[in-house]
């Protein structure tokens, strides 16, 4: 049962019954927008019934993944009227019914009810309920207290027996064992009697017996396994759960040594190649570093189809009614081409999968060929599973998986792939957001830049910018070539904090600002003062640095001032490069009395002008000045070339971290009479 705290909107345990602590401790406090059953019920107000492991890997992969076990679980609201207070959870087996019945359906609703009641009247009462931080561990009552007569002749009855018999709680202390039991695990004969298993039988420390131990607990199914202990000899032990703890039946056989279970007590992770769980987990970890769809399918190529023997995949989603391929890998292209933009009310097992949500799998081509009479057959495909792709009970598309071989799928391996079809659809819709941001970032950045530098006779003229290539691919960086009547060219290039839409925002207003006061008339120095207003009253907690030089071609003179820039470069005619040491004001937007020195430099014929931004000379670990010194000596050595090739030469020299990292900008002019 939870509670909900409403400041931090967490789902806090309040009790538990019937699980061990291992099973509780991850599932102590649960976020409320959480994607797990007891969140949904409690942000959704409604039951959430799963009724088994297909359905929870489905549509809860996250929480399949944690609890890789079979059982059928409902999640209901603690509420009082329209007032959700928290919400509790009810497991069953596995092979309880599909649908819940009108009797537990009401039982749960009357028990939602009355636990939303009782803790209503506390808080009216002025005592309310608050979560003591660790769940209580309610036990589970006994059915029948035995007299002293009924204990001894069933404890004479279990002594009798030549089979073992033991008892463990959930946590896995004994608590029975008897004396063929302890024959057979090799006990010696001081008490066993609320000691761990494990630590009195090392043996025993299997994790796939641990594995058994735990599906049994969660699934309350029964489970065995053959045991290889001391001196060769083969135990079967079978498991027989029940809410307070397991009762081991244990036999010695002749058997082989191969594990001997019965279906209901499988787990997800005995489904995977050599019962390694740790290839599903590895899987989950890498799919949440795809940042866009191209590395989904990459790290679908690299981890899940050498691991699952897949020989095709395709990542399909609806898209203006068709089903396009967004992600593929071992399709030739005339298998896309036939899959590609197929109608999403045809048949196809894509589509269906898609609109029913249920998985289709075909063991196969006869299977496919029976099922979807239209199927064109791909390659050397041999068996098929198509999957829907779901997120938050949204059906975003399909995975078609083609397998080599013929391939009876398992139970166990339909609830395997259905957790990883999660796990993709969260990448998947993860990477499609990402390049919807994306493709804006770059539609934003390409308004707020100018498309072409205007033609100014006597100046060349080359820019370019290079966006970082992580996170959302947009920036600050600015620049801009502003040409008003009264023979004076006016450059400017600036950089805002940050590396999103914010920041690029900002970047649009700098710049409107600085050209609207540049056509004034205003100098520099002015203009940086003007736009430095502009900035403190919109309140932005965003920082602009920024460098304005007005060009003077009749007088070959350069007017510059800076606010927090980096220097301009001005590489001379004969292959010598001068930082040139323009007085820096403060950060635009930080001090609304802020003044911004200038000063004149000349602008011979010939000479080049770079203005650039931080992106180009900084790097983790070193003195920006050294950054500046190193490209002005490659200015120096190729200012020469032709500008648009001189600004390839300065961005190729860029810190390769800061390629990365932080966005560019560079703004060449050269002085050119001719």
């Amino acid at each position: 049962m939870y509670l909900l705290h409403e400041p931090h909107r967490l789902l806090l345990m309040e009790a538990e019954l019937g699980l061990p602590a291992w099973g509780v401790k991850p599932w102590t406090r649960v976020r409320i927008d959480a994607d797990v059953p007891v969140a949904a019920a409690a942000r959704r107000g409604e039951l959430v019934w799963v009724p088994g492991p297909d359905d929870l890997a489905r549509r809860f992969p996250a929480t399949a993944v944690s609890v890789p076990y079979a059982f059928a679980l409902a999640a209901a609201p603690i509420r009082n009227g329209a007032n959700v207070r928290g919400s509790w959870v009810l497991m069953w087996p596995e092979s309880h019914p599909a649908r819940l019945s009108p009797a537990e359906l009401a039982a749960i609703g009357r028990t939602s009810g009355q636990l939303g009641q009782l803790l209503a009247d506390a808080e009216d009462s002025g005592h309310p309920l608050r979560s003591i931080g660790q769940p209580r561990a309610v036990t589970t009552p006994f059915t029948t207290t035995p007299d002293e007569q009924q204990a001894t002749a069933a404890l004479n009855c279990l002594d009798r027996f030549t089979d073992g018999v033991a008892a463990i709680n959930l946590e896995g202390h004994i608590t029975f064992c008897n004396p063929a039991a302890a024959g057979l695990l090799g006990l010696d004969g001081s008490p066993v009697r609320g000691s761990r298993l494990w630590d009195r039988v090392p043996w025993l420390r299997d994790p796939v017996f641990e594995d058994r131990c735990r599906a049994a607990v969660i699934g309350q199914q029964p489970a065995s396994w053959t045991a290889h202990a001391p001196g060769g000899r083969l135990l079967e032990i079978r498991l027989h759960p029940a809410p307070s703890g397991i009762t081991l039946h244990i036999t010695e056989t002749g058997q082989n040594g191969h594990d001997q279970d019965v279906p209901a007590g499988t787990s997800i992770a005995e489904a995977l190649p050599l019962g390694d769980s740790r290839n599903f987990l590895h899987i989950a970890s890498t799919l949440t570093r795809a940042l866009d769809v191209r590395e989904v399918v990459n790290l679908v190529a690299d981890h899940v189809a050498p691991v699952y023997d897949v020989q095709a995949m395709a990542l399909l989603v609806p898209e203006g009614g068709r089903m396009r391929i967004v992600g593929s890998l071992g399709y030739t292209r005339e298998a896309l081409e036939r899959l590609d933009g197929l109608p999403v009310t045809s048949s196809t097992p894509a589509e269906q999968a898609m609109r029913t949500g249920l998985p289709a799998y075909f063991s196969t081509w006869e299977e496919l060929q029976s099922a979807h009479p239209d199927a064109v057959r791909h390659e050397n495909a041999a068996a098929w599973a198509f999957l829907p792709l779901t997120v938050a009970e949204q059906r975003i598309g399909t995975c078609a998986l083609a397998f080599t071989h013929p391939h009876r799928f398992t139970p166990e391996e339909r609830v395997t792939l259905s957790a990883l079809a999660g796990l993709i659809a969260q990448a998947l819709d993860r990477a499609l957001l990402y390049e919807i941001k994306d493709r804006l970032a770059h539609t934003l950045q390409t308004a707020l830049l100018p498309a072409a530098l205007p033609p100014v006779p006597g100046l060349q003229t080359a820019a370019r910018y290079v966006p970082a290539t992580r996170g959302v691919g947009i920036g600050g960086d600015f620049y801009d070539l502003i040409n008003p009547d009264g023979g004076v060219v006016a450059a400017v290039i600036g950089d805002v904090q940050g590396h999103n839409i914010r920041a690029a925002a900002l970047m649009g207003q700098v710049r409107t600002a600085i050209r609207a006061y540049t056509v004034t008339g205003a100098s520099p120095g002015e203009v940086l003062q003007h736009a430095n207003r502009l900035l403190v009253d919109l309140g932005t907690d965003l920082f602009t640095s920024c460098l304005l030089v007005h060009v003077d071609l009749r007088l070959r003179t350069f007017c510059a001032a800076s606010a927090g820039h980096p220097p301009p470069l001005l590489c001379l005619p004969g292959r010598h490069t001068d930082v040139i040491d323009v007085p820096a004001g403060p950060l635009l937007g930080v001090d609304p009395d802020a003044e911004y020195p200038t000063q004149n430099v000349p602008f011979p014929p010939q000479a080049v002008l770079a203005l650039y931004t931080d992106g180009l000379v900084e790097e983790p670990g070193l003195d920006v000045g050294d950054g500046i010194d190193a490209l002005a000596r490659h200015l120096a050595e190729a200012g020469d070339e032709p500008l648009r090739q001189l600004t390839d030469t300065l961005l190729g020299h860029a810190p390769p971290a800061r390629r990365h990292a932080d966005d560019i900008a560079v703004l060449l002019l050269k002085h050119d009479p001719s």
